[in-house]
């Protein structure tokens, strides 16, 4: 299946596969413990979901500020596998360790310090891109990666919604024992899944001289400069991707909590969201092979206006099978717009600092998703309305449509 990708670009596949069990987890069973937890702590609906927004919010404003500093620093020869390995290793750690946690507060703290190692790794992960394949596969192997990390998470998140069946639903053996054995077994994959790339990886790009950390806020700041002065149509496509992937990024993270503040049968959402992973992977495939014919950024149009649409719908969404058809929708384009957002940028940046120039990338993407977090935070606790809430993100899809189309009408420099 993965004959037309060499060694290294699968490698690179494989760490999606494996950091997609932890994003898995993170829009099905993390949040349904913390539910737990906080009922036990004497939380109600709108407090629960409150709470896990300022959670997921600051996490999100920590890499932001982390990660173009941890991306500069990467540039340097020789730094970006260790840097990598670490926050991995960090992130697994975590990631074991949640399902032991007895309280609400200690659990979200723990999460947000695994949540961070996790997007940080991404920094580096996605910086690697340039140094695995040529740039006129870049959207075939972006693409492949999101499509078979949607498929592959499946594989430890039926083994933990298993436990979690046996543990809470069952009672086969006790609820925290299920919920920890769910975490170990992700935890465990996402850490023996990157290994191929951890032997394989070499910084092709980088940049000559060894930095000191001052030296690499300097560098820092004259790209955020250089950007903003000579590279409009970065400077712009950021910018766009700064608002409409923040929705998109919401949406993902809070699905099950939005199913759950509802009222919705969360054995029901778990199996909805499993089935979506199939749809995300058919859809990021398809997507990849219409960037051969079709110019990546007329497809990420597409899918903006898909993800608006599911806004949209939200308002009117109160069961479950309506949540179902959201989800869906979601799944068709859910990859698309990752990958081809992640490929159409390393396409338009210079090689030897991709790490700066992706440490960026990530505070207008996974860095950076705290507006639409906090919005559904603050429009929930206002209105304690979940659906006016999530269609408020419906205005993150129409700012970031606009300036995309700024940012197709100017030419690259590179």
């Amino acid at each position: 299946m993965f004959k037309q990708f060499n060694s290294l670009e699968k490698s690179w596949i494989f760490y999606d596969i494996g950091n997609s069990a932890f994003t898995m987890m993170v829009s099905t069973l993390i949040p349904i413990l913390f539910n737990s937890l906080s009922v036990a702590g004497g939380l109600d609906e709108t407090q629960y979901l409150a709470n896990w927004s300022y959670a997921l919010s600051i996490a999100t404003i920590i890499v932001a500020i982390l990660g173009p500093i941890l991306g500069t620093i990467s540039d340097n020869k020789g730094m970006k596998k260790p840097m990598f390995v670490a926050v991995l290793c960090i992130g697994v750690i975590g990631c074991i360790s949640m399902g032991l946690i007895p309280n609400w507060f200690g659990y979200l703290v723990l999460f947000i310090i695994t949540k961070v190692c996790y997007q940080a790794s991404l920094v580096f992960y996605d910086s690697m891109l340039t140094d695995v394949t040529t740039e006129d596969r870049m959207d075939l192997v972006s693409s492949q990666g999101y499509a078979w990390g949607y498929i592959g998470s499946c594989i430890p998140f039926v083994i933990a919604l298993l436990c979690y069946v046996a543990g809470d639903m069952l009672q086969v053996i006790p609820s925290h024992v299920g919920f920890a054995l769910g975490f170990l077994v992700t935890g465990i994959w996402w850490f023996l899944v990157s290994l191929p790339l951890i032997k394989q990886y070499k910084q092709k790009y980088y940049v000559e001289s060894k930095e000191k950390i001052a030296s690499s806020f300097k560098r820092l700041g004259y790209t955020l400069t250089h950007i903003y002065r000579n590279e409009k149509k970065i400077f712009f496509f950021l910018l766009a991707f700064f608002f409409y992937i923040d929705g998109v990024y919401t949406i993902i993270s809070e699905a099950v909590a939005i199913g759950t503040a509802l009222g919705l049968d969360q054995v029901g959402l778990l199996i909805v969201l499993l089935l979506t992973q199939v749809v995300a992977f058919v859809f990021a495939t398809i997507f990849g092979k219409l960037s051969e014919k079709y110019e990546s950024i007329k497809l990420i149009y597409v899918c903006i206006f898909g993800y608006f649409c599911v806004a949209i719908y939200a308002l009117f969404m109160k069961s479950l099978w309506q949540f179902g058809i959201m989800a869906f929708v979601v799944g068709m384009f859910q990859g698309a717009i990752q990958a081809l957002s992640r490929s159409y940028y390393a396409q338009i940046i210079p090689k030897d600092n991709s790490g700066a120039y992706f440490g960026l990338y990530d505070i207008c993407g996974k860095g950076a998703d705290f507006m639409g977090t906090m919005l559904i935070a603050i429009t929930v606790s206002q209105t304690k309305s979940v659906n006016i809430a999530v269609g408020t993100l419906s205005v993150l899809f129409i700012i970031g449509f606009l300036i995309l189309r700024k940012a197709d009408s100017l030419k690259t420099k590179h």
